[in-house]
């Protein structure tokens, strides 16, 4: 079929040109070899391949093809407006200086990542890669040239200069799990790399005070966003007054919570990152037992486990570039994935802080993730194993934080039950942030107050989530619009399925179509495409 071709061809040319992510959930498995190239050739030829698969995808007439098959044209033409996002509205690759960052050192964190021992082919892809740095910022000058943003700009100084040595020290530590051979040229390796980086930081301070700011997204490229690539049925104004609402309700959810456990006692850390990983071990069981008893979610035993383990001295330094989850991929789907967790102390930042004390905080969103992704891997039609956008992802972590809430899984944990609710808020609240910074209503140190004031949040991590969600603009509001948009397809199928309704079966179907919009959902699971035609409406 014409589709089932383009789709994988589409797929593998993305592998190739996917750009780097801080997330863990849009990293891929590149092709043997691979280095990032951002050359303004290399992004010339992406432009051409899309609008030639764009052209393809359009001459396609899927009109009389089941269902099934239409979800999945839809499904393309959202991976393809993706694309356009990327390289033609939000257009980090020119305004951007901390997306070379990414792209540069983001590559060699993902393979650190790893959990694999580092036999010659790892060794010598690090080593690669590293050299590789110079080249990559060199064309990040020639990119940014004429559009750099001086908040961009600004931001990505900042992260250098805390980041300052890190490369370096983390290379150090790397050398003793090395083969003889790589380990004796990794010290010459790195020094090339991180001169680069210092060489761009210079770079990028000397032109900071002629740069001016650049344009925010804006409502029509925001638009696009939402009802091209999202395929979300609501107006961005709506989402806000969403968010907000959903404000109130986690407010009065945590302030009924702590009033209820007003005189809990404090919880106890472990006594390092060992016990810690020895502790989620046991919960990681225990979750899974208890969405399985009760009749939430399907847990079979060839399912793979999320762990946790101690971090790698050599990860440790880099943690600044992205999650440290590995959820593996498809090469390596059957593998655990792994969660490199840091020494607990109770001053950790907002989100490991909590999985400190309880790793089950860490397990109903994290390690729901890592099992959504495994599940979809398998999935019999291809098109569906890949990632397309964060709204049904994230939502159905956050969702399922919520639902184990509400099922009783922290009713032992009264501090981690204020948790779930607390971070509710935090996810209401990064919906108004993220449309107000690509609408141009709050910079990044504005957002990074709101953040640290609201939730209350680290301002560390407050600075780093309004980094990231400035740079890319729809992902921060996924969490709390997946999640309502789960709760509707759900109360949809009770009133549409009647008592044929299922819990676990709808939860099984939820994780296996899980890279899938949920407005696509919906019309291929009860028939309904009111949120499609919404969507379309309102993509004009």
């Amino acid at each position: 079929m014409g589709l089932a071709k383009l789709a994988e061809e589409f797929w593998n040319w993305r592998l190739a040109t996917l750009p780097d992510s801080h997330d863990d959930l849009p990293r891929v498995e590149r092709p043997a070899g691979w280095l990032p190239d951002w050359s303004s050739k290399a992004i010339a030829g992406r432009q051409e391949v899309l609008a030639e698969l764009t052209r393809r995808h359009r001459e396609l007439d899927l009109s009389d093809e089941p269902v099934a098959v239409q979800v999945d044209g839809r499904l393309l033409g959202s991976a393809l407006a993706r694309v356009h996002w990327e390289l033609e509205l939000i257009r980090d690759w020119e305004r951007n200086p901390g997306f070379y960052v990414q792209q540069s050192l983001g590559p060699i964190y993902v393979e650190l990542l790893v959990s694999s021992p580092f036999d010659a082919a790892r060794a010598a892809q690090v080593s690669a890669l590293l050299r590789h740095v110079p080249l990559v910022l060199e064309q990040a000058r020639e990119n940014l040239a004429e559009r750099a943003g001086a908040s961009f700009t600004r931001s990505t100084l900042r992260l250098l200069n805390e980041a300052e040595g890190s490369l370096e020290a983390a290379m150090a530590e790397l050398v003793p799990f090395l083969p003889d051979a790589y380990a004796a040229e990794l010290p010459s390796a790195a020094r090339v790399a991180a001169d680069a980086v210092a060489a761009y930081r210079d770079w990028l301070t000397e032109q900071l005070p002629s740069l001016g700011e650049v344009e925010p997204v804006g409502p029509e490229s925001l638009a696009y966003f939402l009802h091209r690539v999202a395929l979300l049925p609501y107006s961005a104004q709506r989402l806000r007054e969403m968010g907000r609402q959903e404000w109130h309700r986690a407010v009065a959810l945590e302030a009924l919570l702590r009033t209820r456990h007003r005189d809990a006692p404090e919880p106890e850390l472990p006594a390092d990152a060992a016990e810690h990983a020895a502790r989620q071990a046991v919960d990681e069981r225990a979750v899974r037992d208890f969405a399985d008893e009760r009749g939430l979610l399907s847990q079979p035993e060839s399912l793979r486990h999320y762990r946790f383990a101690p971090r790698p001295p050599y990860l440790e330094p880099l943690t600044w570039l992205g999650v440290t989850d590995d959820l593996t991929g498809p090469a390596r789907m059957d593998e655990d994935a792994t969660r490199y967790v840091p020494t607990p102390r109770p001053d950790l930042p907002y989100f490991d802080q909590a999985a400190a004390f309880d790793s089950r905080t860490a397990i109903v969103h994290e390690g729901v993730h890592a099992q959504q992704v495994a599940i979809g891997w398998h999935h019999a039609n291809p098109a569906r194993r890949w990632f397309y956008d964060s709204t049904p992802n994230e939502g159905i972590a956050f969702n399922y934080e919520e639902l184990m809430l509400h099922a009783g899984l922290f009713d032992d944990a009264p501090a981690s039950a204020i948790f779930v609710a607390n971070a509710m808020r935090l996810r209401a609240l990064r919906v108004d942030v993220d449309i107000a910074l690509a609408l141009g209503e709050l910079s990044i140190d504005e957002a990074t107050d709101r953040l640290a004031v609201a939730v209350p949040l680290d301002r560390a991590t407050a600075w780093e989530e309004a980094v990231f969600f400035a740079g890319n603009p729809g992902q921060a509001l996924s969490y709390q619009i997946g999640k309502l948009q789960i709760q509707d397809l759900l109360s949809t199928a009770v009133r549409e399925l009647g008592d044929e309704f299922d819990l676990k079966e709808f939860h099984d179907r939820l994780w296996r179509e899980g890279n899938v919009p949920l407005s696509l959902q919906r019309w291929e699971l009860l028939g309904l495409r009111d949120h499609l035609d919404e969507a379309d409406r309102l993509a004009g």
